[in-house]
C-alpha cells in the first residue's frame, strides 16, 4: 500500500493503533483504525504479526528500531520489505526512511521534540522528500504541532500520550493528519 492509499483511509478514520504486545495486536485487529504501528516483535515474528495485520484488511507499518535482531542499517528494510511484505516502516535514522522510500515502503520519520532544540533539528530536516510522513511525540502538543504543520507539506502524525478524544481532537484541529495511540479506548474514537 503507497503513502495516497494512507492517506486516503486517514482522512475516513485519523486514528491509527499502534501495538506494543501480543494483547495490544489482537484488540487492533477488531478496531476501526485502518493503519496499525507494530512497535514489539522480532525477526522471528514479525512476518506473522503482519501478516495477521493485513488478513484483518489493515495496513501494517513496522517500527523497524524497535524490532529485536535487526540491526540499523539498509538491509534490514530490505528485509521488512522483502520478508514480511510491511506497507512500511517507521525509524527515527533518516539514512532507514530515504532506503525505505526508495524500496517502495511508506516511509515514516519519527522525531521526539523534548526541547525548543530538537524542535530546531527537526524544522532543519523537513524537505519534501526526507519521509512520507512525519510523526511527532509527543502528540498533545497543538501549538507545536500546528508550527511543525505550516512549515512542511509533509503530513504530520502526532502519537505519545494520545489518550482520549480531546487529545485526539486538538491534534486534528492543529493540522495533524492522523494521531497514533497505544490506547485501545482511542482506535474507536
Amino acid at each position: 500500500m503507497n503513502s495516497t492509499k494512507i492517506i486516503a483511509q486517514l482522512a475516513e478514520t485519523p486514528v491509527v493503533a499502534a501495538v506494543k504486545d501480543a494483547a495490544g495486536l489482537a484488540r487492533c485487529l477488531a478496531s476501526n483504525a485502518p493503519v496499525v504501528f507494530v512497535l514489539h516483535g522480532s525477526i522471528v515474528d514479525i512476518a506473522d504479526t503482519v501478516g495477521q495485520i493485513h488478513k484483518a484488511g489493515k495496513a501494517a507499518i513496522v517500527h523497524i528500531d524497535l524490532i529485536d535482531g535487526l540491526a540499523p542499517r539498509e538491509v534490514a528494510v530490505d528485509y521488512i520489505a522483502q520478508t514480511t511484505k510491511a506497507d512500511g516502516i517507521i525509524s527515527t535514522k533518516p539514512a532507514l526512511v530515504k532506503h525505505a522510500k526508495a524500496t517502495g515502503l511508506v516511509a515514516i520519520r519519527r522525531f521526539f521534540l523534548l526541547d525548543s532544540l530538537a524542535l530546531q533539528s527537526l524544522e532543519k530536516q523537513l524537505t519534501p522528500d526526507a519521509a512520507d510522513f512525519i510523526e511527532i511525540l509527543p502528540g498533545c502538543m497543538p501549538k507545536i504541532i500546528q508550527k511543525i504543520v505550516i512549515k512542511t507539506t509533509i503530513p504530520v502524525i502526532a502519537g505519545g500520550l494520545i489518550s482520549d478524544k480531546e487529545d485526539v481532537v486538538s491534534a486534528l484541529n492543529a493540522g495533524a493528519t492522523a494521531v497514533s495511540s497505544t490506547n485501545p479506548a482511542v482506535w474507536n474514537l
